[in-house]
């Protein structure tokens, strides 16, 4: 029987989006001779009811796919806090559509909103996810994470040179708002002496400690410090109030620095630096694990929709792709990073300062 499906972006792009977008318009099309409908800026154009015809020949120019290795996503995206308050609009839209299913790739925000949207409107709703923050709760992968922790690394790689150049102590501040598995796996690959992250109460004393065992006892005069933007103010903050990123109009990275700085029981006054990598983290072409990740992906979407399976998000565990309950997903998303996670463990073996626990 022919379907007729849609597929959207939602919340922050990241690279892989579109591997996911070609994977599941090849596997309709080529498996099932189904139409597949792109809907351009999520909930934005399913409101407005606006749809694009997605085939393979508009995939690809003179035999050549550009969507592999495109980042972003073709069909643009939004990430809008007010989309709720159009919900019967944007159900009444999805069923003007007639649509027989809809493919949502999305982070935990997108989808706690848009699984909230097929409850309320009967929809036929699968999930992939994708977020560089890889946060999503149930899968260990999601589309965008090696990408971005790929360019971190690269620019780690970069600074160090830098730091170590001038003598200096460069503070790299990276995404991750709520969960700090970015700061962490980008940390450890890219040599960092100190990772910051939301879930690990940390301390200035700590950090500088570090700062001179590296010059005392090892002869280094630079340092990389890896702070998530979500990290909360030190336990011995000279700022009076805990408090976290939200409240600190400096940002984390020049709060740490600035903390460094006042820091008096350094060795020598130090040569502190910032770098805010912002949303380059977002951008770049897709690594081959995520063009892996987001293929499959997407084949596993067509094939859940294919047995009808709805509700479901498709997910890596354990070496393999399965299918977990939307539902169950949202429930538990965003999911942090554990204060015994083995990364931690590994970091503080490789003689990382990651806090105090």
């Amino acid at each position: 029987m022919q379907k007729r499906i849609g597929i959207l972006t939602s919340g922050g792009d990241c690279p892989g989006l579109n591997c996911a977008i070609r994977a599941v318009v090849s596997h309709a099309k080529l498996q099932h001779d189904w139409e597949v409908l792109g809907i351009p800026y999520a909930t934005q154009g399913l409101l407005e009811r606006k749809t694009t015809s997605l085939n393979l020949h508009g995939l690809d120019l003179r035999g050549i796919d550009p969507l592999l290795s495109m980042g972003g996503t073709i069909l643009g995206s939004i990430n809008k806090g007010d989309t709720l308050a159009h919900a019967s609009e944007i159900i009444a839209s999805h069923r003007a559509l007639a649509l027989d299913a809809l493919i949502a790739i999305g982070g935990d925000g997108s989808l706690a909103i848009l699984h909230q949207l097929a409850c309320q409107g009967n929809w036929n709703l699968v999930a992939i996810p994708k977020t560089i923050d890889n946060d999503v709760a149930l899968t260990e992968r999601a589309i965008g994470f090696d990408t971005a922790v790929n360019t971190i690394v690269d620019a780690l790689n970069r600074l160090t040179f830098t730091a170590a150049s001038h003598d200096r102590v460069m503070v790299v501040e990276v995404m991750g708002r709520t969960a700090g598995h970015l700061a962490l796996h980008a940390g450890i690959a890219g040599g960092a002496d100190c990772i910051l992250i939301p879930e690990i109460p940390y301390s200035i004393d700590g950090v500088c400690h570090q700062i001179n065992e590296l010059r005392d006892r090892w002869g280094r005069k630079f340092a990389i410090v890896v702070v998530a933007e979500g990290a909360k103010t030190a336990n011995d903050s000279s700022i009076a109030e805990t408090q976290n990123f939200a409240s600190l109009e400096c940002g984390m990275g020049q709060y740490i620095a600035n903390q460094i700085k006042s820091y008096n029981t350094l060795t020598d006054r130090l040569d502190v630096r910032v770098s805010i990598l912002g949303h380059i983290q977002r951008g770049g072409i897709p690594s081959a694990l995520d063009r892996l990740t987001a293929t499959v992906f997407g084949k596993a979407a067509v094939d859940l929709i294919a047995r009808e399976q709805y509700g479901q998000m498709v997910a890596w565990q354990n070496g393999r792709v399965v299918d977990v309950p939307i539902a169950d997903v949202v429930a538990r998303s965003p999911l942090p990073v554990a204060p015994d996670n083995y990364l931690v463990q590994t970091a503080r073996c490789m003689g990382i300062y990651v806090g105090d626990g």
